[in-house]
C-alpha cells in the first residue's frame, strides 16, 4: 500500500492529491509502528513497561481494533482523493496528466 500511495501520488493534482498525500502519511504512520512494534519484539524492551510489544496507537485502541482503526483512516482519505480526481476543477483538470476527469486533452490510442 505504502509503496502504491507513493508511486500514484504525481497522477493527482490541487484538492485530490491533498488528500491522497494525507492518506500516504497515515499509511507511513501505520509502517513507523510496525517497525516500532518489531524492535520490541527483537530486543525485549516494551514500550512504557507494558508486559506485550505495544505500538503507540495501542495506547488508544485495543490491538483488535486497530487495524480496522488504520483500514478506515487510510480508505477514507484515499476515496476522497479518487472522487475529487474524477471531478477535478478547471484548474485542476489543465495541471493534470491524465484524462480520468474528462480534460479535452484526450491521449490518443495506439493500434
Amino acid at each position: 500500500m505504502l509503496a502504491g500511495f507513493a508511486l500514484l501520488r504525481p497522477g493527482f493534482t490541487g484538492r485530490a492529491r491533498t488528500w491522497w498525500t494525507a492518506a500516504l502519511i497515515i499509511q507511513f504512520w501505520h509502517h513507523i509502528e510496525h517497525l516500532l512494534l518489531l524492535i520490541q519484539a527483537l530486543t525485549g524492551q516494551y514500550l512504557l513497561g507494558r508486559p506485550v510489544p505495544t505500538s503507540i496507537a495501542q495506547l488508544v485502541f485495543a490491538r483488535v481494533e486497530l487495524h480496522l482503526f488504520y483500514n478506515a483512516v487510510v480508505f477514507l482519505p484515499m476515496v476522497v482523493a479518487m472522487y475529487l480526481h474524477l471531478r477535478p476543477t478547471a484548474e485542476e483538470r489543465m495541471a493534470a496528466a491524465c484524462n480520468c476527469g474528462g480534460s479535452e486533452q484526450r491521449i490518443p490510442a495506439t493500434a
